[in-house]
């Protein structure tokens, strides 16, 4: 696949029909993300972060892993060890300052000439795609958010999509997405949420495919946003040259040991046990949501829901008066006002959480 040769400038311009270069308003806010809801006092379900980690194993882990703070760290451990779980090749694999630095990395290694970003999707492949002066055409798939392959350009040589999609918490078929596969383009797997789904039959993260590279963060199941920890998998050309992209040393000694304790059999089993409990936990939300009025995308496998009802960033700002936090959707690009992610959390959270919305929307003005 083209990898870059040289840094892209930046610009918030693209092309018009003439070839001229014209200013581009952008009126998401792509990078705005659930911890700007998150305020003193307020219960969270606004980051898709679970709650009550790291466990005491992983912490003493961790903890242990200061002892060799002193010196600098060294990837090759953690990043074989990452390998052999998904059954691929270390040079397949590359360790990242979570998810968000190996968006930064591709944008900054791709040569493309027409990138795609599928929507509604997490919104920072596209933020490192204009940040080095490429704006992505953008793929807007209707509700209920499931991925038709026809709706991508042939031409299109980078294509950017999420499996489980925040923030729809829509499972798209492997089948499906891997049929986007083929020379010359780069076929680019969100998976951060992948774990979140018991047995991740729909993960391509074992797969070898032409172009496919798979994302994976480990900060979301484990409670590890402020460690920063995640991977990329794909052709060892494309990773050596995210590799020499890469600042040196990015990955912080604790963040390695992270890295290998939560691919370790124990994490895998405690992880299964916890996709499990959440999918009931999920369910209890979703209901629950339904019977407030609210429609709930159909199919949820994330540890969120995207939801649409009437007056939804009112209801926002009157949950907050009573100490719920919920992260308004109408920044990611196909979704509008009406639209709120929640998170899932224990069922006497959901159900505090629930007797709120309720009575915000009894609060509501006729």
């Amino acid at each position: 696949m083209p990898v870059a040769s040289d840094d892209h400038g930046s610009t918030d311009q693209e092309p018009d029909q003439a070839g001229q270069r014209r200013h581009v308003v952008d009126h998401h806010g792509l990078r705005h993300h659930g911890d700007s809801e998150v305020g003193p006092g307020l219960v969270d379900l606004a980051v898709n972060v679970r709650q009550g980690m790291p466990p005491t194993w992983l912490r003493e882990i961790l903890v242990s892993s200061m002892s060799e703070i002193s010196a600098y760290p060294n990837a090759e451990r953690a990043t074989r060890v990452v390998a052999e779980y998904h059954g691929r090749d270390p040079d397949e694999v590359l360790l990242t300052v979570g998810a968000a630095e190996a968006f930064t990395l591709l944008a900054r290694v791709l040569a493309t000439a027409r990138p795609v970003v599928v929507h509604p999707q997490f919104t920072e492949p596209e933020a490192a795609l204009r940040a080095v002066g490429l704006v992505p055409d953008r793929v807007v798939l209707p509700d209920p958010f499931v991925l038709d392959a026809s709706l991508i350009p042939g031409d299109a040589d980078l294509v950017m999509i999420g499996n489980p999609t925040n923030p729809t918490s829509v499972l798209h078929p492997a089948a499906t997405i891997a049929s986007l596969a083929r020379p010359g383009r780069c076929l680019v797997v969100d998976e951060a949420f992948a774990d979140c789904v018991p047995g991740e039959p729909e993960s391509l993260a074992s797969v070898r495919l032409p172009g496919l590279v798979v994302v994976r963060s480990l900060t979301k199941t484990w409670g590890l946003a402020g460690l920063r920890i995640g991977y990329v998998i794909g052709p060892p050309e494309l990773v050596a040259a995210m590799r020499e992209a890469q600042p040196l040393w990015a990955v912080s000694t604790p963040a390695l040991a992270a890295a290998e304790a939560c691919v370790s059999p124990r994490a895998q089993a405690e992880a299964a046990r916890w996709a499990e409990e959440m999918a009931g936990r999920r369910q209890v939300l979703a209901d629950g949501l339904g019977a407030l009025g609210a429609y709930v995308v159909p199919e949820a496998r994330g540890s969120f829901v995207c939801v649409r009802l009437p007056h939804a960033l009112r209801l926002r700002t009157l949950l907050r008066k009573k100490g719920f936090a919920v992260r308004r959707a109408d920044t990611f690009p196909g979704l509008g006002p009406e639209w709120l992610r929640v998170a899932v959390r224990d069922d006497e959270t959901t159900a505090a959480f629930l007797a709120a919305l309720k009575e915000a929307r009894d609060d509501l003005p006729a």
